[in-house]
């Protein structure tokens, strides 16, 4: 543990910046799996909309930090390829 007061505040800031990450994370794994599944499901109306939502939460993580924004762009080019096969 740390003793200086600058140090202690850095691992109570981490802790919760680690904290907000992993639940962002979280989300956006959360969305593409339902992508995923509409996309087995096969309804094109519903694809679209889960396209739309999991790119939003995918660019908002990008934003906030939490995934670097090459990485954002990459995912979302995958959905969209998954999108346009089934579609």
């Amino acid at each position: 543990m740390p003793n200086i007061k600058s140090a202690i505040k850095r691992v109570k800031v981490s802790k919760t910046k680690n904290l907000r990450n992993r639940m962002v994370k979280s989300s956006v794994k959360t969305l593409l799996k339902k992508f995923d599944a509409a996309v087995a499901g096969g309804d094109a109306a519903q694809v679209e909309s889960m396209l739309r939502i999991a790119s939003g939460a995918v660019d908002k993580a990008a934003s906030k930090g939490v995934i670097h924004k090459n990485a954002a762009n990459r995912k979302k080019a995958q959905l969209a390829r998954r999108a346009v096969a089934r579609a």
